[in-house]
């Protein structure tokens, strides 16, 4: 186990000061490509994290959220850094 990790993303919470906004005027399939593109720089942030550190893997990985402003919310991507051991490595036992 090498710590926890974590990719923060700052982002506006109003989507039309974002520039987002559907057809019908509400929040729409653009502002949800946003959120997917956002949870992934927050989530691309912990793996290099994770890495820098000499990680190869992530466990108990979470998202959390909270506003900074009126305007805006910080997106957090957390987990565990740790270098996972294929079991037969770490026994010396032999894959069948």
């Amino acid at each position: 186990m090498l710590g926890e990790v974590l990719g923060v993303v700052a982002t506006s919470r109003n989507p039309f000061a974002a520039g987002l906004r559907s057809t019908e005027g509400g929040p729409g399939q653009d502002m949800s490509q946003f959120l997917v593109q956002t949870r992934s720089r927050a989530v691309g942030q912990m793996v290099a994290a994770a890495e820098t550190r000499g990680a190869n893997a992530i466990v108990g990985m979470r998202f959390d959220h909270r506003d900074v402003t009126n305007t805006w919310v910080e997106l957090c991507a957390y987990g565990t850094a740790v270098v996972a051991v294929p079991l037969h490595a770490r026994t010396g036992a032999h894959a069948a």
